[in-house]
């Protein structure tokens, strides 16, 4: 019933295809009613809950497709893939995206462990860069309860913040909620350096420079890095780099300036690997991928 209501909601604030941004903090309704092929994005901390259709995303070449049965955590800032290769006008897709609130998390994650009397830090085995969970009731009544603050300015700017956590309670204590916990609570050291590559991509930035970060031996740096995002942290950076060009390039961008913006200093060097990443050289790109209507 949670759902169906839900769905009613959505579904009356976006008669046609679209994103709208709400008055509430983060918190965007997306309709699509064409298929999108998967493209470069640059996922933030994320849940993202679908209510119609078929919604996909690719890290580091393993797929995840998500519908009304299963909603997306994002849990730190991840370059992936994203599109919705199977809307269409008789069957769109139809959802709504929650941006998560670093500090939010990290305060309720802490809260948990201690209520729970947390001695030790969580299972690393719980770390991936993306997790499906399922609707339990906990999650679909606190995204229900959001959600009805649309109809009222006064009520969302009141009730919003506390509705927000409480979503942000439920998914921490849902099926994704080990994978929230080790990237916001004890021991997130990896999603902290993730926090800290996101904001300096144009600049060098070394193994030794991340490790150093979070106070960790290169080789340990490595392995966690590796344990909490699926790819190695050099292998990330590329794929952040050339995710976040790629954005650019299709927005307008002209290919030297995009290149430049996420610290390529040789053009030759990032036609070469955003070809060998896209199979396009950096022009073919911008000239097959021009700004599409539609939620990423």
């Amino acid at each position: 019933m949670s759902k169906e209501r839900i769905k009613h909601l959505i579904d009356r604030c976006l008669p046609e295809a679209g994103l709208l941004e709400t008055g509430l903090k983060g918190v965007q309704l997306f309709k699509v009613n064409e298929a999108i092929p998967c493209v470069p994005a640059i996922y933030e901390p994320t849940v993202v809950a679908i209510v119609s259709g078929v919604k996909e995303a690719v890290l580091d070449g393993h797929r995840y497709a998500y519908d009304s049965s299963r909603y997306m955590l994002c849990p730190m800032t991840m370059p992936v893939e994203a599109g919705t290769p199977q809307a269409s006008r008789e069957h769109p897709l139809l959802g709504v995206m929650i941006a998560l609130d670093p500090r939010v998390m990290r305060d309720l994650a802490l809260e948990m462990e201690t209520a729970a009397g947390a001695t030790r830090k969580p299972d690393q085995a719980a770390s991936q860069g993306l997790a499906l969970a399922r609707w339990d009731t906990g999650f679909s009544q606190a995204l229900l309860r959001l959600l009805e603050l649309l109809d009222s300015p006064m009520d969302m700017t009141v009730l919003g913040p506390g509705r927000l956590r409480e979503l942000s309670y439920a998914v921490l204590k849902g099926e994704a909620g080990a994978v929230a916990k080790r990237a916001f609570g004890v021991g997130n050291e990896i999603a902290r350096t993730i926090d800290y590559l996101s904001n300096h991509l144009s600049e060098p930035v070394t193994i030794d420079d991340m490790a150093s970060q979070v106070g960790m031996s290169r080789a340990v740096f490595h392995r966690r890095f590796k344990q909490a995002t699926t790819m190695s942290p050099i292998q990330f950076v590329k794929s952040m780099r050339l995710n976040r060009a790629a954005m650019k390039i299709s927005g307008g961008m002209n290919v030297s300036e995009a290149a430049m913006g996420v610290g390529y200093t040789s053009s030759s060097q990032f036609s070469r690997e955003f070809k060998r990443m896209y199979g396009q050289s950096p022009r073919q790109w911008s000239q097959s991928n021009q700004p599409t209507a539609g939620v990423a």
